[in-house]
């Protein structure tokens, strides 16, 4: 052979090399990036599967780390600020802004379960936040961080607008943020060192460089070709998966370590969770000072219930509501803990002499017992918000008049420990009607969450205008220079409670046997008393009902009616009159600003 022709036959063979090797390149393409190219469709999946990984661990450090910090921040209140705590500030804040119609909305859907409704609402708002703070924080460093200090500020600017605020309440909303950035920061530190960014491109090994044609071939070395060749896949298989990146050496030890972070966070949580519920026992300290309180002896006991006043059908209610059911409606998340011993009531403002008396000295006057039914203006046409209780006080008129009301007064201010205030006309105070500092409710101390240790209650009222719980204040003074809690929120000022009726058996929508069908409920028309209670079925005439004797005009009434009904589906209203002959409001109108009116209505089907 000539040398040219062993020259060809080297370049031959060298372009077949190269093609072999390009060949295996393009086999590769399904994971490798060139340098300036574009990751490829296995590459990409690859890459977007770990950050959906890294991210979810991410959320869940963040979720962590906020709950820990709250739940830290809950016990260091019931220590230093056993009133006020961040999650109930906010929770007071959000009850003090939202519009009357979104209140009345959330009470008519959860009833007297509103305050586990906000608590709950909060949760998963939390929730939602402390996960996104850990995502934005594994994307962009201190996103996340930023995202929890908003949070805390919002939370010191709510404990700053309580009414109840004290100094030791304010550094816990600052506390609470900067242990949620410190375990948001080491949390995710751990998570970068078992799953790093991998922003950075994965470079192949260096390609063949390609031979100039007027080049001499580069001599082929054969363990190089066989090392090359033995990662040539065999005829007819794919190319092996190869990883897009090869994982850590520590890559275990870095994911045990990092859930071990997250569980031992987690763990601290809970053991926090469990402390400040056992610490906010201090409403337990609360509840055996109540336990051991005993009431003195009316001057004036409530008279008898009249024979016949309770009505015994399956389905109606109780005459006298017991205290473990009667409704709560209130603007405190946290129900306020007064101890009876600094308890004080002040009365100010427009009075001849400031007045000032204890809790001991309260029950040294001459207490009065009288069974009075209370509502809520929130109460929808055949709603529940409403009770009927034995109560035990001293009446306010006496109070006032140890004060001396100035010339010009028409309205008392009412303020309770929380801050909420109640707008109630002055005459309602001191005419004849029963309205009491109320220390007793159906023969033991007041709730904790009814107003104990003094709450007021006013026949005739709806009680945002008058049953102020956990009062401390009573600021005589005019409508036409102070308003109450709620009259700037869109309420009326004076509140008098409208005739109503309701129909408690049997219940809307329910299936009755044909034949005759008795129908029962109550009436109310306090501080006037009901004279008749009729019901109508499909808009017929109106029949009357049998309506029980009253305890007092102060209380709600009970009737029932038994109708021969055949089967088929009917419609029953009823309606009631007052004593002074007023029927009650036929036409529907919504609680706001001042009492829902209408009939009450139910559907039911009578079977054969």
């Amino acid at each position: 052979m000539t040398s040219e022709t062993h020259n060809h036959m080297d370049q031959d063979a060298g372009k077949a090399m190269n093609e072999e090797i390009a060949g295996q390149d393009k086999q590769r393409e399904g994971w490798q990036v060139r340098r300036g190219g574009t990751r490829q469709p296995e590459a990409q999946q690859t890459q977007a599967k770990r950050r959906r990984v890294r991210e979810l661990w991410a959320a869940g450090a963040g979720l962590v780390a906020v709950g820990t910090a709250v739940v830290l921040g809950e016990l260091t209140a019931s220590l230093v600020s056993p009133t006020v705590s961040p999650v109930t500030a906010v929770g007071g804040a959000v009850i003090d802004a939202v519009p009357p119609g979104v209140k009345e909305w959330v009470i008519s859907v959860f009833g007297t379960a509103d305050k586990v409704a906000l608590l709950g609402g909060m949760s998963l708002v939390i929730a939602a936040l402390a996960a996104l703070s850990g995502v934005l924080e594994v994307r962009r460093r201190f996103a996340g961080v930023a995202l929890i200090a908003v949070f805390g500020a919002v939370g010191l600017v709510a404990v700053l607008s309580r009414a109840d605020l004290t100094v030791n309440a304010i550094p816990v909303p600052v506390l609470v943020a900067l242990v949620g950035i410190a375990l948001l920061r080491w949390l995710i530190r751990k998570l970068e060192v078992w799953l790093p960014a991998t922003g950075e491109p994965i470079v192949p090994a260096a390609a063949p460089t390609e031979v100039p044609a007027t080049a001499q071939p580069v001599p082929v070395v054969a363990p190089a070709v066989e090392s090359n060749l033995s990662r040539a896949p065999a005829a007819g298989q794919p190319a092996a998966a190869q990883p897009a990146e090869p994982p850590a050496a520590d890559a275990g030890p870095a994911r045990r370590r990092f859930l071990l972070a997250l569980g031992g966070t987690a763990a601290v949580a809970a053991v926090a969770g469990v402390l400040a519920s056992t610490l906010r026992g201090a409403a337990a300290v609360v509840s055996e000072v109540r336990s051991k309180l005993a009431l003195p002896a009316p001057a004036a006991p409530a008279p008898p219930i009249p024979a016949g006043a309770e009505i015994r059908l399956d389905g109606l209610g109780p005459l006298v509501t017991p205290n473990k059911d009667f409704y709560r409606i209130d603007t405190a998340l946290r129900v306020p803990l007064v101890d009876p011993e600094t308890w004080t009531l002040k009365v100010t403002g427009m009075v001849e002499r400031e007045i000032e008396i204890d809790f001991a000295a309260l029950l040294a006057k001459p207490l009065t017992e009288r069974h009075v039914t209370i509502a809520c203006v929130s109460n929808e046409v055949g709603g529940d918000l409403i009770g009927n209780a034995r109560w035990l006080g001293w009446p306010v008129r006496e109070l006032l008049a140890m004060a001396g009301p100035k010339a010009g007064a028409d309205m008392v201010l009412s303020r309770s420990t929380d801050g909420w205030t109640a707008g109630t006309p002055l005459e309602a105070l001191t005419d004849s009607r029963d309205a009491l500092l109320v220390v007793g409710m159906n023969g033991e101390p007041l709730p904790l969450e009814h107003g104990f240790p003094v709450r007021l209650i006013v026949p005739g009222l709806y009680g945002y205008v008058s049953a102020t719980k956990w009062v401390t204040e009573l600021k005589v003074t005019r409508y036409a220079d102070d308003v109450a809690y709620w009259t700037p929120r869109g309420w009326s000022e004076r509140g008098p409670i409208k005739t109503s009726s309701r129909i408690d058996v049997p219940r809307d929508g329910a299936n009755v046997t044909g034949g005759t069908v008795v129908f029962g409920g109550v009436a109310w028309a306090q501080h006037t008393g009901i004279g008749k209670v009729e019901l109508r079925v499909n808009r017929g005439d109106w029949k009357q009902a049998e309506l029980a004797p009253g305890i007092s005009k102060d209380t709600w009434y009970q009737w029932k009616l038994a109708l021969a009904l055949t089967p088929g589906r009917y419609e029953v209203q009823v309606r009631a009159t007052a004593l002074d002959g007023v029927p009650q409001v036929e036409e529907s109108a919504p609680v706001a600003p001042s009492g829902a009116t209408g009939y009450h209505t139910v559907r039911v089907d009578v079977k054969s």
